[in-house]
């Protein structure tokens, strides 16, 4: 154990993290008045502040604080908890889906009708506006609920001494002053300054970034400036102690500690808007503008005939009602709707509903490395022997079995399955680190040897295997799942699953070997050791940094290159060694401590990796592919980091890393444009500090680009409520990072970034048809009845029968058009420009053109009818009312698709919108023979001849768009997916 109690500090303001502003000196002071407040507190460098000192400022007895104290204190700071946005309430989330410019619209239209007394208009209205409000209220429930049950729902304990007595209480009660005792497989409840530590390593992923646990040293001395992964003498909330005992001071809790302070950054962070709400609004300004005007102008020639203001008023929110799109915010939602349920079937769920379309829009995948490209963890992956050269550990059929087979690099071994070329990686810190200029493991290539290893060779690999077993401090654990959880150091952690993959046990392995003392492992010597009993005496089991083992057998230099090759190719490098011991184990022990040891045998190499998770390269390729450009921001050094962006294909041989301190001082200050624009176009940003996720983030948006950020840590929360998208880590990532996301992957599966991007542009495509479907047939109305004004005809249909032909097509055809399914190569079109907007060039052409032809052909017939034939007003209202339902029924199957031909369409992959088109007629039909609706309507029932004339004359709608497509659109599809693809 070690106290630190002789060195004295004066605490100055911290600059990384803590605020800036001077220490007072004062306590917490139990007895001396009330103390400083936590902002006092959290001001203070606790990580440069010898143990005593720290102790002294918080007040806080060698036996820990009394109960009663320790519930003042609870009073004054508050619970240990961070801090958390309360969802909304039921009544707040149905408000809230009437705050859109298109509803104010509609209430504005059904507060009029009631004015005038048309209550069957204000009822439609407001049946319209309830169904959005209640399907919009019902999703974001959902998804909230979704996202709340990945909360662990286990309550933490701590061991903390209260009363000079150790006891276990909530997580929650512990308070600035407490003392804290921590083990192996432990988590950290708060942020202490360490008292004591023993062989004590942290696993600070979640917070650093970084897969190494980092060694932690209550005696350490350590600079003010010293950022949060350089803080040795500190345990932060939120991380694991995979190896080693502790005894800590609670410094901050809450919020104030280093994770409460970037969950407190978050809090009451404005959002960025997904870009189909900022389309839509665009989209619905315009609507109004351009329905209001051109009702205003009907209003006006009404007025110079001399019609009667009720009949006018009456008329003219009729048209309104009929050509701005009330079906609009339900078609929408239940796209956006169905979207997120087809996301939520492969894994992504949407906390946001808007964000469905979001991530389909996004230009770029900035990627957390840690836990999302890679596994988190330690695999080995290559084994060296004195004697039988260079091995390869593969899996097979069954996960839970070794294949071993010879390395193609190997020395002397023949065989195939060599690897890949890899960029330049430095050797990781820590135990087996071999200096600078590493490079990272190649992938697996080439056909691997089915040959099988000699006896003798396996049997040196599993005695390699057992001295890994034996000279080990972690545990794997089988869940009531079935599931195996592993607990202690990541190294350790990688012999436990090599020694399963081979049928050892170390268990079984202790119970034939006792042990009698071991030697743990410390940075300084770079090894530790297990001194056990066997039937040939005692036995020294040995594992650690090569050039701290070597020494202690008499390695060949044959073994020497086989270090410097391994290491070279970006493995992290661990010696294992065994031999029988003389004396006691004890004396052994002080022995190898001090460097006496020797004449050991060297067992072999071992290269561990954290390895690619498996499906990463392909979705790298499939974003690629699909115009996306995929980024990884990482803690590692710049070389490492582009080793591993090439063996995914996010960088290419030429691509450079810039580090996170360069896009800062972009940010910070005004720079060169060819200096932003190669920030913008890195493929690796290395050396990350969390606060510079976000200026990174930042700079790519500011590139143009549309960014959606992956995390699952702390530390990467920031950047995710920054980014456009914001994609958290179901299973492995924190709370806080959960919260500040828009998207959260179930399985942590990077691959269903991509499934969730081609979701979302299926989900915006068929908003755009629905937009097409609904502008389209009331810019056919428009058309319609200025053509009638124009020609002194009377009104072509009055207002009932126009809200009746809203209410029977579109009512119920744009909810069945939203479930379109996807249209093929989605995903091999670039990402449409961040800045386009719905109503875009394409859209206002087939609009134009399929609005256009509805209206004069439809005004055709109604003139036909009356000047030619002599029909009256009644029967050409009548017929004409007929056939702008079939208009509509036909005009659907054009907007299934804005490129491809109605005709390659098959009608089995959406059989709802054929039931509704035919529901659509059936119920117009039946009107017509139904006595009392068919008064009302004004309708009455045509001949035979009289329905197919009319759908022969509706069905010419198809011919139109097949010609337009030919020769406007599909031109425009093919050179927009020649465009080059996004970086």
């Amino acid at each position: 154990m070690h106290a630190q109690q002789d060195r004295q500090s004066t605490a100055r303001p911290s600059h990384q993290g803590s605020g800036k502003g001077g220490d007072n000196g004062a306590g917490v002071g139990s007895g001396s008045g009330p103390g400083p407040e936590r902002d006092q507190l959290d001001r203070i460098c606790w990580h440069a502040l010898d143990a005593a000192t720290a102790a002294e400022r918080l007040d806080s007895p060698q036996a820990g604080l009394s109960a009663d104290e320790a519930a003042r204190r609870r009073e004054r700071f508050g619970a240990n908890r961070l801090p958390e946005e309360r969802p909304p309430g039921l009544g707040r989330t149905f408000l809230r889906q009437f705050t859109n410019p298109l509803i104010y619209i509609l209430l504005a239209a059904a507060l009029a009708s009631l004015f005038i007394g048309a209550i069957a208009d204000a009822v439609f209205i407001g049946a319209v506006l309830l169904l959005n409000a209640i399907i919009g209220t019902v999703q974001e429930s959902k998804a909230e609920s979704s996202a709340q049950a990945l909360k662990s729902m286990m309550t933490v304990r701590s061991r903390v001494l209260r009363d000079g007595r150790e006891e276990e209480v909530d997580a929650e009660d512990l308070v600035p002053g407490d003392r804290v005792r921590l083990g192996a497989g432990d988590s950290v409840p708060a942020d202490l300054r360490l008292l004591e530590s023993e062989d004590l390593r942290a696993d600070e992923s979640l917070l650093t970034g970084e897969s190494i646990p980092v060694e932690k040293d209550a005696d350490a001395s350590v600079d003010e400036e010293a950022g949060v992964g350089e803080r040795r003498t500190m345990l932060h909330a939120g991380t694991e102690v995979p190896d080693g005992r502790a005894l800590g001071l609670v410094c901050r809790t809450g919020q104030a500690t280093e994770v409460g302070r970037i969950a407190r950054s978050l809090t009451g962070a404005g959002d960025t808007e997904p870009p189909l709400v900022i389309r839509l609004r665009a989209l619905t300004h315009r609507i109004a503008l351009v329905v209001l005007g051109a009702v205003a102008l009907l209003v006006i020639a009404q007025l110079l005939r001399g019609a009667g203001l009720t009949e006018i008023f009456f008329f003219a929110v009729a048209l309104a009602v009929s050509a701005i799109p009330a079906g609009l915010p339900v078609a929408i939602t239940v796209a956006l709707s169905l979207g997120r349920h087809r996301m939520a079937e492969r894994n992504v769920i949407v906390r946001r509903l808007p964000a469905v379309e979001g991530l389909g829009t996004c230009t770029l995948i900035a990627s957390d490395k840690t836990g999302t490209l890679t596994a988190n963890g330690l695999t080995i992956t290559r084994i060296a022997l004195p004697e039988a050269g260079r091995i390869r550990v593969e899996s097979g059929e069954d996960e839970r079995q070794a294949l071993l087979r010879p390395d193609q690099e190997g020395p002397g071994v023949e065989g195939l399955g060599a690897e890949g070329p890899g960029g330049e990686r430095p050797g990781a810190e820590g135990p087996g680190a071999e200096g600078p200029g590493a490079e990272r493991p190649g992938g697996e290539g080439g056909d691997a040897d089915t040959g099988e290893l000699d006896e003798a060779a396996q049997e040196s690999v599993r005695q390699l295997a057992r001295t890994g077993l034996l000279c080990n401090e972690g545990a794997l654990r089988e869940t009531d799942d079935g599931e195996v959880e592993a607990v202690g150091d990541t190294v350790d952690v990688a012999f436990l699953v090599l020694g399963r993959r081979l049928g050892l046990s170390r268990r079984e392995l202790l119970k034939q070997h006792p042990e009698q003392d071991r030697v743990p492992f410390k940075s300084k010597r770079r090894l530790a050791a297990s001194f056990n009993q066997g039937g040939a005496g005692l036995q020294a089991h040995v594992k650690g940094a090569a050039e701290a083992v070597l020494p202690l057998c008499d390695a060949t230099e044959a073994m020497q290159e086989q270090v410097d090759e391994l290491s070279g190719r970006g493995f992290r490098v661990l010696a294992l060694a065994a031999g029988p011991i003389e004396g006691e184990a004890a004396e052994a022990a002080r022995r190898l401590e001090e460097g006496e040891l020797g004449g050991l045998t060297l067992l072999g190499l071992v290269g561990l990796i954290d390895p690619l998770r498996p499906e990463v390269p392909e979705a790298v390729r499939r974003c690629h592919e699909a115009g996306v450009g995929v980024r990884m921001i990482t803690g590692d050094h710049p070389a490492t980091g582009l080793s591993i962006a090439r063996e995914l294909g996010i960088a290419g041989e030429g691509d450079q890393a810039v580090t996170g301190a360069e896009v800062q001082a972009q940010a910070d200050q005004a720079q060169q444009d060819d200096a932003a624009a190669r920030l913008g176009r890195a493929p690796v940003y290395a050396r990350v500090e969390p606060e510079q996720k976000t200026a990174i983030v930042g700079a790519l948006q500011e590139q143009g680009q549309y960014v959606a950020v992956t995390g699952d840590g702390v530390n990467d929360a920031p950047a995710l409520r920054k980014a456009n998208i914001g994609v958290a880590m179901g299973r492995a990532g924190t709370d806080v990072a959960r919260r500040a996301a828009d998207l959260i992957l179930t399985d942590d599966n990077f691959a269903s970034i991509v499934n969730g991007i081609e979701q979302g542009r299926i989900a915006y495509a068929n908003v755009r048809k629905v937009v097409w479907l609904l502008i389209s047939t009331g810019a056919a109305e428009i058309v319609l009845f200025f053509l009638a004004f124009a020609l002194d005809l009377p009104l072509p249909l009055d207002a009932v029968q126009l809200l009746w032909l809203n209410l029977v097509t579109n009512g119920i055809q744009d909810v069945a058009l939203a479930f379109e399914k996807g249209e093929p190569g989605v995903l091999k079109r670039p990402p449409r420009p961040t800045d386009q907007p719905i109503f875009d060039r394409r859209m206002i052409e087939q609009t134009l053109v399929s609005g256009l032809y509805m209206g004069v052909v439809a005004f055709g017939v109604f003139y036909w009818l009356q000047h030619v034939w002599g029909w009256s007003e009644h029967d050409a209202r009548n017929t004409l009312l007929l056939l702008m339902v079939l208009f509509e029924n036909v005009h659907i199957f054009n907007c299934r698709s804005e490129e491809r031909s109605a005709f390659a369409i098959p009608l089995r992959a959406n059989l709802l919108l054929i039931g509704t088109v035919a529901a659509a007629q059936a119920v117009h039909i039946l009107a017509m023979y139904l006595p009392g609706l068919s008064d009302v309507l004004e309708v009455a029932p045509v001949s035979l001849m009289e329905w197919l004339a009319l759908l022969g004359i509706a069905a010419s709608l198809l011919l139109m768009m097949e010609l337009f497509k030919a020769l406007r659109v599909r031109p425009q599809a093919r050179a927009t997916a020649n465009a080059p693809a996004a970086g």
